[in-house]
């Protein structure tokens, strides 16, 4: 355990419930939030300075694929289910546990260095293990789900097909192998890719396995309309009915993306309290189309934010996914459907809740975990941030992530990583990525 941290004279954007602003500071102690505001801290605690800068809550990011990294510059220009087939589920099973390793560590080191301090990740259908074992030395914070698909969908390669009864009994291997692990950072998630890739057998058993073992899950749905219309040939329902009927309609369903869902599927979502995913950056680059987000957050479905994967987005970088998020409502809806501060508590607080751990990060508040990060204010380009709430969403970049502070250890000082080498990182990723790529037969 890291010894006492006060963080002094920080602008404090505690992302509470009166969405409190204060000029303080913030005591670390055992890893916790003791005191923010007025702290009269240890005589040995070690101090940052902030110097005015913005002290807020880690990001959340819900979506993501870790081992995708590695498809950087792959997999572009291409619509979802050609992507899919073409590239992303090739070099998938191309992975081997060393590329893997290297994918989740590129990943990692992007994220946290961007703000990043949580993450749900849906991974690819073998050798998981390889990623949190990745994970761990980083510190980031990560529900880590082993890809389930049983169903032989078009253009799935073989590696890629699983027994129902092998993916179920691995995924539950693993959240055995890893819940708790990395001090409490690490944990499993079942993750059924789609609806197209899972039988209905293994998408019921996945409900049923969820609720008994209180495990999340996280899958995709309704992101393309070509993905819907397979759905609706083989089952005869829209997307979100038929995960419903499976029982994969309750508070501990994370859904990502989803674009097309009328009125009743809505609905559906609202009922069952299931947390809405929202990547708009991945949703214009595979051309998927504006999620309804507004419309959603109006019903009181939980909607956060994630960057999807770099093979669909090519950037970690929750600040491009709010100033997207924000900006795509007010096409939609006109300006302010989304405003700016409603748009961070997405990246945050909503993205803690999301995953079930609103009780221990996404604000700053005494005994909460200290997952803090600290924005620099001092650039031109962020003058004269009359409001705070505006200036992160619209004009901030992972540049100006100066600290990055998880469970009390600080994971970058002042721009610089303390626990990696990011040349190192990436030249280990150019390596293995060209190696995999010759593996997919992908240019």
């Amino acid at each position: 355990m890291f010894a006492p941290l006060l963080v002094r004279n920080a602008t404090i954007l505690t992302m509470n419930d009166a969405f409190d602003t204060v000029e303080g500071d913030v005591l670390i102690e055992g890893g916790r939030i003791a005191a923010v505001g007025a702290v009269d801290p240890p005589a040995l605690a070690r101090r940052i300075d902030a110097g005015g800068d913005y002290l807020l809550p880690g990001f959340v990011q819900t979506h993501v694929h870790l081992c995708q990294a590695l498809f950087r510059g792959y997999a572009d220009d291409l619509a979802l289910l050609e992507w899919l087939q073409t590239r992303v589920w090739p070099m998938e099973a191309a992975h081997t546990p060393r590329s893997l390793a290297a994918s989740a560590s590129l990943a990692a080191a992007e994220l946290i260095q961007g703000g990043t301090t949580t993450v749900l990740t849906m991974e690819t259908v073998h050798d998981t293990d390889a990623v949190f074992e990745a994970l761990e030395p980083t510190g980031l914070r990560a529900v880590v789900g082993k890809c389930m698909m049983d169903e032989a969908a078009d253009g799935v390669p073989a590696r890629l097909r699983e027994a129902t009864r092998a993916s179920i009994d691995e995924s539950l291997a693993l959240a055995s192998r890893w819940n708790g692990r990395g001090q409490g950072r690490l944990r499993a998630a079942l993750a059924p890719r789609f609806a197209v890739s899972c039988t209905r057998g293994l998408l019921e058993e996945v409900g049923r396995l969820s609720r008994d073992h209180g495990l999340l899950v996280h899958s995709h749905a309704s992101e393309n309309r070509s993905e819907i219309a397979l759905v609706r040939q083989r089952t005869g329902l829209g997307n979100i009915e038929y995960l419903a009927a499976t029982g994969l309609a309750a508070p501990h369903v994370c859904l990502a993306h989803c674009v097309w869902v009328d009125e009743r599927e809505q609905a559906l979502l609202a009922a069952g309290r299931v947390k809405v995913l929202h990547c708009p950056g991945s949703n214009l680059k595979l051309g998927s189309g504006l999620a309804p987000v507004a419309e959603m957050r109006r019903r009181g479905i939980s909607v956060s934010l994630g960057a999807d994967g770099a093979a669909c987005n090519n950037r970690l970088d929750m600040f491009q996914e709010m100033r997207l998020a924000a900006t795509l409502q007010a096409v939609r809806n006109g300006p302010g459907a989304l405003t700016a501060r409603e748009t961070l508590a997405m990246a945050t607080r909503e993205g803690a809740r999301a995953l079930g751990l609103e009780d221990e990060i996404g604000t700053i508040e005494p005994g909460k975990r200290a997952d803090l990060i600290i924005v620099r204010r001092t650039w031109p380009h962020l003058a004269p941030d009359p409001d705070p709430f505006a200036t992160l969403v619209y004009a901030a970049c992972p540049a100006d992530v100066r600290t990055v502070i998880l469970d009390g250890d600080v994971l970058v000082d002042e721009g610089r990583p303390t626990r990696w080498d990011p040349a190192e990182i990436a030249a280990t990723a150019r390596t293995e990525a060209r190696a995999l790529a010759v593996r997919a037969h992908v240019r």
